[in-house]
């Protein structure tokens, strides 16, 4: 493997300088975390399957028109990217009542919402990633009112194609949480999609049984975590041609 610097290193990926300006290098671990990272452990080929996955979705998205990071797969674990200044904000669009949202509110896990609800966190390990509101990502200006608007017609537009895309693989998508980021190009800055779109990011139910198959398996002590992210890209057809083998990752440079 080629020797690179690392950028960052998060729960899931670790980032490191690319080949070229402007670019990066995204490598999926088989790191899970939950519960903003009190519980730890290991899925064994998550990482392959997270780049397949992913890398899949942010084509097919980029296909109608949403920008993204996204270059292209570069290795079973790697995936060259543009670099882009995160917003610090998670997007989250609901579509039918799971996790915090039934603990908050009340409302049956399962239940469908009467329409796509979008939700912001802030980005903060220290903080636990607290729920905001629009008024709080404008003040403390984390986005523009014109940025955050830009994100929100691509989140519902996001939700309207995944929706349909996975229910034709009989698959429903309960929930998913995207991230945006500001590329520049010479004088010009525009919104991309940005980190990933996999069963870590996404709640994944059987579209005739209500089986998990998604990141939720291994929060809750479930088995067969592995076999539920292996089906979704079977079902989407990426699974990968040697299956999901452990490939370590770059060597990192000091």
């Amino acid at each position: 493997m080629a020797r690179r610097r690392q950028i960052y290193e998060g729960k899931a990926k670790v980032i490191f300088e690319g080949p070229e300006p402007g670019t990066l290098v995204q490598y999926f671990k088989d790191d899970a975390t939950a519960f903003n990272n009190q519980k730890r452990g290991t899925i064994t080929g998550k990482g392959v399957l997270n780049n397949r996955i992913s890398e899949y979705l942010m084509t097919r998205i980029g296909e109608i028109g949403v920008p993204t990071h996204f270059v292209r797969r570069l290795n079973m674990r790697e995936q060259l990217i543009k670099e882009v200044e995160i917003i610090p904000i998670e997007v989250v669009v609901r579509n039918v009542a799971a996790g915090s949202l039934s603990k908050r509110l009340g409302i049956p896990e399962g239940q469908t919402l009467p329409r796509s609800i979008i939700e912001y966190y802030y980005k903060s390990d220290e903080l636990d990633d607290p729920m905001v509101g629009e008024e709080h990502i404008t003040a403390f200006g984390w986005s523009s009112p014109q940025e955050l608007d830009e994100m929100v017609a691509m989140s519902l537009r996001i939700n309207d194609f995944l929706s349909g895309l996975f229910f034709g693989v009989g698959i429903r998508l309960i929930d998913f949480k995207i991230e945006y980021g500001r590329h520049y190009a010479n004088e010009d800055m525009r919104i991309v999609l940005a980190d990933e779109i996999s069963p870590d990011s996404c709640r994944l139910w059987d579209l005739q049984t209500n089986e998990k198959m998604d990141k939720d398996r291994f929060r809750r002590d479930m088995d067969n975590i592995a076999e539920a992210y292996q089906e979704v890209a079977r079902r989407l057809g990426i699974l990968p041609e040697s299956g999901p083998s452990d490939i370590k990752g770059p060597q990192v440079m000091q």
